[in-house]
This record gives C-alpha cells, structure tokens and sequence, in this order.
C-alpha cells in the first residue's frame, strides 16, 4: 500500500517540475507494476493528476503569477476541456471493444511510447527547429482539444506531449510551457473526472489507495514547485529529457508484457 504513496510523491515531484502532470510517469509504472485494474489505474493516476496539478495552480493563482495569456490560454483550456470529455468517451469505447482488459493498456503503452518518443527527437533537436506563434482562438482551441483528448485517454494527465506542443505552436520556454501545460491538465481531467462520476463509472479499487495517492500528489506538488523556482530552464530540460527516456523504455516493456 505504501508503494502507491511513493510512485505518486516522485512523479509528482518530477511533473510539477517539468510541467507533465506526473501521471505520464504514474500510469506506465502501475502497470508494470500490476497494482490495480486497468480502469482502476485509470482513475487513480487520473485524480493524482488533478490532484497535483490542482495545487500548483492554485498557488500560482495566489502568488499572482501570471503565465497564461487570454488570448490563447483561454481557448486553450476551453479546447482541453471538450478534449477530456472526448478522451474519457474513448477509452469507455476502447475497453468496451477489447477482448481482455490487457489489450487497453497495450494499444495506451503503444501510444504513450510513440508519443514520448516523438517528444524526445523534437526536445534534442529544438534548437534547430524554427517555432510558430499560433494567435488563432479557433486554431488554439483545436490544439487543447488534441492535448485534452490524449491526456484523458492515456491517463496521463496530459505528460510531454504538452510541452512540445506548447513549445512548437506557441514559441513558449520551458517554464511558461510547463505553467500552461498544468492549466491544460487540470482543466481536463476535471472534465474528464466529472464524467466518470456523474456517470456512475467509477472502478472499484481500496479507497485507502486513492487517499495515499492524492496526499502524494500534493505532497509532490509543493516539493516539485520549490525545486523548479531554484532550477533554471536548462536543468529542467536535462531532466525532461532522461525521463522521457526512462518512461520510453517502460513503456515498450508495457507494450510486450500485456500484448
């Protein structure tokens, strides 16, 4: 029971850090790990996110911190929130169609890694690549709606992808990126959780479980935020990049124990 306390306090730390939500770390690592259902996992990793992402927002709201322009961020956020409702009805229809339950964190695994991979080419090779600055609402909407849907449909909470893609569209650092990024991601897996509920959809699992998680999730977003205020923009790459690694070969592992 302790473990699940401790994967949810270090990927909290790392996500609050790197503005990935944690739950990109989190899901990969009960699976492997076979702690829960599939659809128990899902919903774990999905409230240790918003958990998290939660806090840190909350205090960069009080601290005044303003790091999300209207003219972009609110489409953004709207865009993610539709995308967390798409994203939860997917994976009802994912799981609904598979044979067994292991199929569904298979074909997740299969996309995590492709994504994380993608993201780590680009982070490598971004100072070569020339950046856009998207002003488009409708454009900026349509961007949070594909970073909403992944994020509820993987449980990740919305991870590296984010980053690239605020990085990309929106010429953003890696600190402002991962601000916005955790806007995008409590935004939609609020939605996303919201669903569940009010559908009566909740998995059964130990709720003593889903208590050490979200103390986890905090606990890691208040530790995560005092380390990324002491940390400059290049150590925060540094350290998004080796996790991008780490979370590519777990997945891979994922993808071959549940195919």
């Amino acid at each position: 029971m302790l473990l699940f306390l401790i994967v949810s306090f270090a990927a909290s730390v790392v996500g609050a850090i790197c503005g990935i939500g944690g739950g990109v770390i989190i899901k990969p690592v009960l699976d492997l790990l076979h702690m829960e259902t599939v659809a128990a996992i899902q919903f774990l990793s999905g409230c240790t996110v918003l958990s998290m992402s939660a806090y840190s927002v909350g205090r960069s709201l009080l601290a005044h911190e303003r790091q999300v322009e209207a003219k972009t961020g609110g489409p953004l956020i709207a865009g993610a929130v539709c995308g967390g409702l798409a994203g939860n009805r997917l994976f009802s229809l994912v799981k609904a169609a598979a044979a067994r339950p292991e199929t569904v964190s298979a074909v997740q695994a299969v996309c995590l890694a492709l994504i994380t991979l993608g993201t780590l080419l680009y982070t490598v090779n971004k100072a070569r690549i020339h950046t856009r600055q998207v002003t488009s609402p409708l454009a900026s909407g349509l961007i949070g709606l594909a970073l909403g849907l992944m994020s509820s449909f993987l449980g990740i909470g919305g991870g590296p992808i984010n980053l690239v893609v605020l990085f990309y569209f929106f010429s953003m650092d890696t600190k402002k990126a991962a601000a916005n990024s955790l806007y995008i991601i409590l935004c939609s897996q609020l939605a996303s959780l919201a669903v569940t509920v009010l559908g009566g959809s909740v998995p059964a699992f130990a709720w003593p479980e889903l208590g050490l998680m979200i103390a986890g999730g905090i606990g890691g977003g208040i530790a995560g935020r005092m380390l990324n205020r002491r940390m400059d923009n290049r150590a925060v790459d540094k350290l998004f990049i080796g996790l991008m690694a780490v979370i590519i070969c777990i997945s891979v592992y994922n993808v071959f124990q549940y195919a």
